[in-house]
């Protein structure tokens, strides 16, 4: 038989063409791939890094390591990424160049000062921003209701550790609760266990207003330990999170070994896979 005459490519053929090439200009090949959680060793979740787990080395050696660990998504801390809006296309060039993308950053700090507040988003804007978290003072909280909205980044409050004012679940409930739905909550859950608060109840209260969780795990609501070996009902944790489609950074955040984390962040990681398993 004949071979069939090929196909004449339609404007969607080319504007898919155009759309993979455009990603992998902008992010590399292996993020893009990663973009999507399909299939992921860690369930569906876009698992990455607190940058803060590497916080002794600097930003380039610090990205080369997230790449080595096979994850391509960070919540920046300010030592590693300035929230200088000028900077931001570099550094996201200098992120995308590891397969690396910077969707999250924080913590920050949120007060009186509005010019500083806007500040911080227009770095978020030019960042490309999912997500803010912070440390805000009451005082912040209407002006983060109009910044929240003009810039369509919200932002989540990280929760301290004893003592902090945002220790209690039922606080920061309290304090956003009257206030713009893209005000919510950046769930640590190792400062909440250390707070002798539930993490897994903290995903049901603030429900569809996550914004961030950095993953870590306590041990006696004292000290800090690999995934798995604490008090984190790991697996509970995250079937909360499938059931609401959370679909902003699953951060490991690892505070120990500040010089050495390889290791331990790989067997943090090693148990996430085991926790997600059947989601």
């Amino acid at each position: 038989m004949p071979a069939s005459s090929p196909r004449r490519p339609t404007r969607r053929d080319a504007l898919a063409a155009g759309l993979a090439t455009f990603g992998t200009i902008a992010f590399g090949r292996t993020l893009r791939a990663a973009d999507t959680p399909e299939g992921s060793p860690f369930g569906p979740f876009r698992m990455g890094l607190q940058s803060y787990s590497l916080r002794h080395f600097k930003l380039e050696d610090a990205l080369a390591k997230t790449k080595e660990l096979g994850l391509h998504y960070w919540e920046s801390f300010p030592a590693h990424i300035p929230a200088d809006p000028s900077k931001a296309e570099a550094m996201r060039k200098t992120a995308a160049d590891h397969g690396v993308k910077v969707t999250g950053f924080g913590v920050v700090h949120f007060g009186k000062d509005a010019d500083a507040n806007r500040k911080l988003f227009e770095f978020g804007k030019a960042m490309g921003l999912s997500y803010i978290s912070c440390d805000p003072d009451v005082e912040a909280f209407d002006n983060l209701d109009k910044l929240t909205e003009e810039f369509g980044i919200p932002v989540g409050i990280h929760n301290h550790g004893p003592g902090h004012k945002w220790a209690k679940i039922d606080d920061i409930m309290a304090a956003i609760k009257d206030h713009s739905p893209k005000i919510g909550c950046c769930i640590d859950t190792g400062h909440f266990l250390r707070s002798r608060e539930d993490p897994v109840r903290a995903v049901e209260v603030f429900d569809t207003r996550i914004y961030g969780v950095h993953l870590k795990d306590v041990k006696d609501a004292k000290t800090f330990s690999i995934l798995g070996e604490g008090d984190l009902r790991t697996a509970d944790l995250l079937k909360q999170l499938a059931k609401r489609k959370y679909n902003y950074n699953l951060a490991l955040e690892y505070e120990e070994s500040e010089t050495m984390p390889m290791d331990d962040i790989r067997a943090c990681l090693k148990a996430e896979k085991k926790a997600a398993e059947g989601l």
